[in-house]
This record gives structure tokens, sequence and C-alpha cells, in this order.
């Protein structure tokens, strides 16, 4: 397929510095880049052209933080949970006994569902992570499943310590045969660092020996408490941690001088019940901010990035702009997809052509209208992928 123009954007949000937002304007796609944009009136000519009517245009959705492979129903929790039980990590053991009894297959066919899923709601790129093996067959099945399907794939054997061993054997386990069974399908480790899972010391260990077998670090950090997560992280130096809901001042401060992402995670917040993260404090002080839909099947079984979104600008009180760059070029930077030459989160000369047409003229209305699927359109790698417009 030769060179295609995308003309009579309404308005196009590029997440570039010097222009973050144009109207009235276009892009070409050729070869799965972006070889030219600006002005609709300026446009050169292209083999093809897919005028958009006025439509908004914006990166697709980067999202960053997922649990994908898994089997199992956890609606009767949820539901609980909504009648007044608190949120406990220990829930995740109820996934792991089915996500073990499940086939391959079966597991292959849930993250191809949720996939494909999010792609049709806009999001472009995706992370998910293993974590409901707990033993070494499960875990590196897992991270094989996921390989296949999304574009980054984190080691969560810490996610909890499964019923039949203690903690000390557990972390072996992690740190040792497990870690090197996932290894050739993985590029993160993570650690569930929160009361019921393991402390800052156990996270430690697991964050260094994954770092020693070449991974990038990540975190579940300050989610149910002020566990110590968040300081761990920027220690450490991790990509991100995620969920951030209990924050000191020093924690904040610590995320702002540091080059650790936040990852909000608003759906998990509204489904657990628990004090929403403070987006807006973060931003304000400095730190880079992400936000992602931590789809999985207890605690925030969304796919949907514009829900958070919407949550993000209506109840976190961040602007539309500010959280559409936390979707996308704060999930890049999260996931180390920022400044490599097949970046990710913005629209770009000579960038991936990944991006999403609303059927809106203005990126506003994902907040203005929300739980309105606007989605309309969906390119990856410069190719139409979801969705058949009648424009």
């Amino acid at each position: 397929m030769g060179a295609e123009l995308i003309t009579d954007i309404g308005e196009l949000t590029t997440n570039l510095p010097d222009r973050p937002r144009l109207n009235q304007a276009a892009l070409i796609v050729e070869s799965g880049r972006i070889a030219w944009l600006g002005a609709a009136s300026d446009a050169p000519a292209a083999d093809t052209v897919t005028s958009v009517g006025g439509r908004a245009v914006l990166p697709g959705w980067v999202d960053s933080h997922t649990h994908m492979v898994f089997a199992g129903d956890r609606s009767a929790e949820f539901e609980a949970r909504m009648a007044g039980q608190k949120y406990a990590a220990g829930g995740i053991a109820t996934t792991v006994g089915a996500t073990r009894a499940a086939s391959d297959a079966e597991l292959a066919a849930t993250i191809a569902r949720l996939r494909d899923e999010a792609r049709r709601q806009g999001t472009t790129f995706l992370e998910t992570k293993t974590g409901y093996g707990l033993d070494v067959a499960s875990e590196e099945r897992s991270a094989r499943i996921a390989a296949a399907q999304a574009d980054v794939v984190t080691f969560l054997g810490a996610h909890i310590v499964p019923a039949d061993l203690d903690a000390r054997a557990y972390l072996d386990l992690v740190t040792g045969p497990m870690l090197r069974a996932v290894a050739p399908w993985v590029q993160f480790i993570d650690v569930f660092c929160e009361r019921g899972a393991f402390d800052v010391e156990q996270s430690r260990e697991v964050l260094e020996a994954g770092r020693s077998a070449g991974l990038g670090l990540r975190v579940h950090g300050n989610q149910l408490g002020h566990s110590g997560g968040v300081a761990l992280a920027v220690e450490l130096g991790a990509a991100s941690v995620d969920h951030c809901n209990a924050l000191t001042d020093a924690d904040v401060d610590a995320l702002a001088d540091s080059g650790t992402v936040a990852t909000v995670l608003p759906a998990c917040d509204l489904s657990t019940r628990e004090p929403l993260a403070p987006a807006r404090r973060l931003w304000d002080a400095g730190a880079t901010v992400a936000i992602a839909t931590n789809c999985n099947p207890g605690t925030s079984y969304t796919t949907s990035m514009s829900y958070c979104v919407a949550t993000a600008v209506l109840q976190m009180r961040l602007t539309i702009e500010e959280a559409i760059w936390a979707a996308t070029r704060g999930g890049a930077i999260a996931l180390g997809m920022a400044e490599s030459p097949d970046a990710v989160g913005l629209l770009t000369v000579g960038g991936r052509a990944d991006l999403q047409v609303l059927d809106a003229p203005a990126a506003a209305h994902l907040a203005y209208r929300p739980g309105v699927p606007l989605t309309a359109a969906v390119w990856v790698g410069g190719e139409r992928v979801a969705l058949t417009p009648s424009w």
C-alpha cells in the first residue's frame, strides 16, 4: 500500500512539545510511519485519501499496566466488595487456581479477546504481566502466551505467596528457577510491595534478582497504605511504580525528582473503593504521570483507557490534555518506549503511525461524554485494524 493522506482532521493531538494540538490538520501515513503532518490546506498528494470529516485524531492509547493472562471469574468478589467488604490481596489466589487449571488455548483466547477489545477502543500498545501461575511451569507458560499477544511482558511471579509455600521458599523460587524460566519472554520484573504480599526487603530481593538477569524494574506500590514501594522504586531506579494511592510528601517529592513514572489506575481505585491516587498533586509536583487500566479479573476488569481518562479528568482533576498525555506518552515512558526509533504515544514525522479517530470534533469529548464509545477507527503501524467507519 502506498501513502495514505488522512485529512479533514478537526483537531489533531500530537503530544509534540512545540505543537501539541493542531486544528484543521492532516497527516500522511506511509510504510507504517508518519511521513508528513501539518495544516490540511498544505497537505501534499498521496496515493489514497481518507477524510475523517472534522473528527479528532490523537495517538493510540499506551496501556502500560494490565494482567490479561488468567482464567476464571471474580464477579462474586466484586459484588461483595460493592456491598462493603474490604479489598485484600488474597483474592488473587482464586484466579491462580483457575489459571493453573486452564489450558494454553483457553489462556491464549482470553488475552486475544481482551487485546482486541482494547484495540477497538483505541489502545495500540499494550503491556501485560504474568502473576496468576505462581509456580515455575505456570509462570513460564503465562509469559510465553503473553509474549505472543502483548507488546511488552512483565514477570510478576512476586504477586502473592502461594498458600502451599512459606515466603522464604517462594522467594527462592521466584528469584531462581522461575526467573530463569520466564526470562526469554519478558522485558520487566515486578513485585507487589504491599501488606498481604511482599514487604520492602523481600521486594528488594526480587527486583535486584531481576536486574541481575537484565530486566527492567517495576513496582506495585502504595496501593493499600504506605508500603514503602514508592521509596524502593525510586531508590532502585525502577521504570515505574504503579497504584500510588497512599503517598507522603516525601514520596511525591521523590517521584518528582526521579525518572520513575507514577502510574495511576483510576478504574482500580473505583473498583476497590480506595482513595483515588493523587494524580493532580503528582503532576503539579513535577512527577511523570501515566494512566493505565490495570485490566484484571479481580479489581479492574476493564480494557477501556477512555474510561480511565474520563475518570482522571472528572475525579482526579487532570485537564483533558494532561490526561491524554498520561495515557499515551506517560505510558510510553513507563515502558521505555519514549525515545527509541519506535517510540509510541505521540504523532511525529518519522514515528510510528499508531493513532485513533474519535467520533467527535475534539478530544475533550472523552470526558465531556463519559462512557460513550467514541473511538471510530484505529491505525496500528499505519494499518487500519479496528472498526469500519461510515465516512
